[in-house]
């Protein structure tokens, strides 16, 4: 009856068992009137993996601590199982799989110099029910890895605290907990509807998903459905953008502080570059996506002229055409920067040997690119959210993100893939100082898990 909560064990789920020939009367449909809470079981779940260091070595740097993804996958793999999820696939790929132009530069390097890196960052398939079509499965993806940067660990009753409290080990926990409600109020959930979590590595640090989610979808864990949970304010987002990432490398010839006009000065020319490009950058005319000025290095002491340093530069786009635009209009602005500082700067003693040769030692390479986006339509799963699940759509006017939904988008057009989860990147400070996630947040998700996939269910016994 509305407003009888059932007993699951281990969290609660209200108004979960309406009869569907009920639902007319009800004035909405079962679905939408189910409230899930976590359990005490679940919150204690997401503080042990909270307390669990998973940032991996793209994130931590050289001679870090490798990332206890393994123990992680352990502790998850457990809980889930309480769920009826059993395990599919745990691994990772092979180095074979980690080349070409789609594999950032980072990963291909960390790949062959970094011990263990591959092993210590495996991936994780659950699901709960039989083998099943991919029009009758709903699959999930969440990443267990994190960005670096350790943060308090806690939970005070109403806010969890903690490296990946919303990015995305809260939103793990908490799909969990939406499963389990779907099972207890819907029992085609797990019968006559599968359900696949793909419980992954490598989303984080410029990794782009290439050695966890891809090899994934690449072998075909996937449905008619797919879900990523990443922060969207609880609201769908059919989009996904992809990034490219150029590298300014200045290469010549130190000189000591009272002889700077002896060397190549890689400080005043990439600083300049730096500058030259952000005015250039952004002011090209018409609708463009954002470009990141980013790090820039040469060298920590006062006392010498560095001949050698990097710019890096992050491009995202929203589809294939404005991500060749971006990469023509780096390297047009490149060209035009050199000649400009070799204008400004060939008068000058300090600087003359810089200036002159200036395009002769600075390259421009790219260490990623050619990653694919995300665009995707279908209005029968879109009305299954919205009307059937309460899930709003998120305007097009805002912003898409990038993340591992990337890699769904050459699923066949039966396929639907979205970006869904709890909280807001910025405003829970998912890469920043004083991460966390709202109790209430975790729980709305949850519940909206549990909604779409008695919706989703309910959907394929009508059809």
């Amino acid at each position: 009856m509305p407003g009888e909560a059932l007993a699951s064990g281990a969290g609660t789920v209200g108004c979960a068992q309406l009869p569907d020939e009920a639902e007319a009367a009800a004035g909405l449909p079962a679905s939408e009137l189910m409230v899930v809470e976590l359990s005490q079981d679940e919150r204690e779940l997401l503080l042990e993996l909270l307390r669990l260091p998973t940032a991996g070595p793209l994130e931590t740097g050289p001679g870090a601590p490798l990332p206890l993804l393994p123990e992680a996958l352990d502790v998850y793999a457990r809980a889930a199982a309480g769920c009826g999820l059993v395990e599919l696939y745990r691994g990772a790929p092979g180095r074979d799989e980690l080349a070409g132009e789609g594999v950032p530069l980072t990963v291909r390097q960390a790949v062959d110099e970094v011990p263990g890196f591959l092993e210590c960052q495996p991936s994780l398939v659950l699901r709960l029910g039989p083998e099943l079509p991919r029009a009758a499965t709903v699959m999930f993806n969440v990443h267990l890895d994190t960005v670096a940067g350790p943060e308090p660990v806690g939970f005070d009753g109403r806010r969890f605290t903690g490296r990946g409290a919303i990015d995305a080990k809260g939103p793990a926990v908490a799909l969990l907990a939406g499963i389990r409600a779907a099972v207890a109020a819907e029992p085609r959930v797990g019968r006559e509807v599968g359900v696949l979590v793909q419980a992954v590595s490598g989303e984080e640090g410029g990794a782009m998903g290439v050695f966890g989610t891809r090899p994934l979808v690449g072998a075909g864990y996937v449905g008619a459905l797919n879900v990523f949970c990443e922060p969207t304010g609880l609201r769908y987002l059919p989009r996904a953008t992809a990034a490219a990432t150029a590298r300014l490398r200045v290469r010549g010839e130190d000189a000591i502080d009272d002889c700077p006009d002896a060397g190549h000065n890689a400080t005043v020319l990439l600083g300049f570059l730096a500058q030259y490009l952000a005015r250039e950058l952004g002011r090209r005319p018409g609708p463009r996506d954002p470009v990141c000025v980013a790090g820039l290095g040469t060298g920590p002491l006062h006392n010498r002229v560095y001949g050698s340093g990097e710019l890096l530069l992050n491009l995202p786009y929203r589809d294939a055409g404005s991500g060749h635009r971006a990469v023509a209009a780096v390297e047009a602005a490149v060209r035009s920067g050199l000649d400009a500082f070799r204008r400004e700067f060939a008068e000058l003693p300090e600087f003359a040997r810089t200036a002159a040769d200036c395009a002769r030692i600075t390259r421009l390479d790219w260490p990623k690119r050619g990653l694919p986006v995300l665009d995707n339509r279908h209005p029968e799963f879109e009305d299954l959210l919205s009307r059937r699940a309460g899930i709003p759509r998120m305007p097009d006017a805002e912003p898409a993100f990038t993340c591992d939904a990337i890699w769904t988008a050459d699923l066949p057009d039966d396929a639907f893939t979205v970006v869904l989860g709890p909280g807001d990147l910025g405003a829970n400070r998912a890469h920043a100082a004083g991460e966390f996630a709202e109790a209430a947040q975790l729980d709305a998700f949850a519940s909206a898990v549990a909604r779409l996939l008695v919706a989703f269910a309910r959907h394929r016994h009508r059809s």
